[in-house]
């Protein structure tokens, strides 16, 4: 492991100290985290994974010598109070290079005006679907997958659990769901698939911040569904785990979303969370060399971001490294057109975005083949990917049932098609013609 590791952070270094002898430049990424309230577990832990990256690549030369500078605004998860974070940030340290809210409703509330700005959003594995269309959509990114792929993903694997998509017939499928624009996202898709498939789709809402949940789950125990999708976040997640326990709703048919999918999510529900299934986007842990190199050079020069260090290759760390990594190679990206060691404008680092391609030679690389899938973006597509896996609860760790895989995509691409055009006649957009822009 330590020839992986010393390799993986000499490969590291190597990419950014090409260009050296270059005037040092600052290339400004607005963080908008949240690190207090009910959701502090997913806003830490990710934004603590981008900036020890961020950290990672400093001190390695940077990106052909232009470092990354960020600031941090708390927005509390409150969608007003994001757009407010937006707006104080897009102009500090020469302007923001691009923006990631990590919330569904601060990136409804920024949609528009990351147009007018010309900002690009990316919103990982999360936000409104339809902005896969990148015609569309030309600012904003819901880069690597979507909540509707992920829905699509879920039936899939319930399909499998059942002997095919065929057998799922007749089944009962419920849907709990934070009662906000993050836990409606998917319900259309669910719908879809339900009326394709024959099965019957319920769902139950639970209101901010979903810390008690006994009506709700009464109501599950009478509908005996097959299977529940838990479509939470924050405390919602460990206590539907330990309600579900309480009233012996078996854990194992529960399939739980990617952010119900951490170890904050899971541990505070003890026993009552073995067995328990969710969805991903990204793996966890420390072996994965780039990862060995953040421990390494960043938190062996006191620079680590977490102050739980046992949090180190936590799912939510190692998704916000996921998350760093694809925009510094966006960056990248854009460097090799517009100007090895430049600082990139808004606009350049859109088009990075849009000509990602983040092979499986690439990740491999930077120390990162398997921590996430490979990204190919276009005019077209601004998701890039669309794969999702999902692992199970042992009691200690979260254990891979399967490899990234994908759902009924020629539906989901059809919905998010359909969707981004009706968003383009209310708002009057003219779409892109990718074809040209090839």
């Amino acid at each position: 492991m330590k020839g992986k590791v010393k390799s993986a952070m000499l490969g590291i270094a190597l990419l950014g100290a090409a260009s050296g002898a270059l005037a040092q430049s600052e290339q400004f990424i607005p963080a908008l985290s949240y690190r207090v309230g009910p959701y502090a577990a997913g806003g830490s832990g990710y934004f603590g994974g981008a900036i020890d990256y961020f950290n990672l690549v400093n001190l390695t030369g940077g990106i052909n010598g232009v470092k990354l500078v960020w600031e941090e605004c708390e927005t509390e998860y409150n969608a007003a109070r994001g757009v407010e974070c937006y707006e104080r940030l897009k102009t500090r340290h020469g302007g923001a290079s691009t923006v990631e809210p990590l919330s569904t409703g601060i990136a409804y509330g920024l949609l528009d005006r990351v147009e007018k700005d010309k900002i690009p959003m990316t919103t990982f594995g999360y936000g409104s679907a339809n902005a896969a269309d990148g015609s569309v959509f030309k600012w904003v990114f819901p880069i690597g997958t979507t909540y509707w792929d992920q829905a699509a993903a879920m039936i899939a694997y319930i399909g499998q659990k059942a002997g095919g998509v065929d057998k799922l017939k007749g089944k009962k499928i419920l849907h709990l769901y934070h009662d906000s624009a993050y836990g409606k996202e998917p319900i259309p898709v669910f719908e879809a698939l339900a009326a394709k498939y024959g099965f019957e789709f319920m769902k139950i809402a639970v209101a901010h911040p979903g810390n008690t949940q006994q009506s709700q789950w009464l109501q599950i125990r009478q509908a005996n569904p097959d299977f529940v999708i838990l479509w939470g976040w924050g405390v919602m997640n460990p206590t539907a785990i330990k309600t579900a326990a309480k009233v012996g709703f078996p854990r194992d048919r529960i399939i739980g979303t990617w952010w119900a999918g951490s170890e904050e999510d899971v541990i505070p529900a003890g026993d009552a969370a073995k067995g328990y299934v969710s969805a991903a986007f990204s793996a966890g842990g420390t072996s994965f060399p780039v990862m060995q190199a953040i421990v390494n050079k960043v938190y062996g020069a006191g620079k680590g971001n977490l102050e739980d260090k046992s949090r180190i290759g936590s799912l939510y760390h190692t998704r916000g490294v996921s998350y760093g990594i694809i925009i510094v190679e966006a960056i990248r990206t854009a460097q090799a057109k517009f100007g090895k060691g430049k600082v990139m404008t808004p606009e350049q680092v859109r088009w990075g975005l849009e000509n990602l391609n983040l092979t499986e030679a690439r990740l491999k690389e930077i120390g990162a083949a398997g921590l996430f899938p490979p990204i190919k973006t276009s005019c077209a597509d601004h998701e890039g990917s669309g794969m999702v896996r999902f692992q199970q609860w042992d009691g200690k760790e979260f254990k891979a049932l399967t490899p990234f895989m994908i759902g009924d995509r020629a539906l989901v691409n059809k919905m998010v098609h359909e969707s981004a055009a009706k968003y383009a006649a209310e708002k009057k957009i003219t779409p892109r013609d990718c074809a040209k822009e090839m």
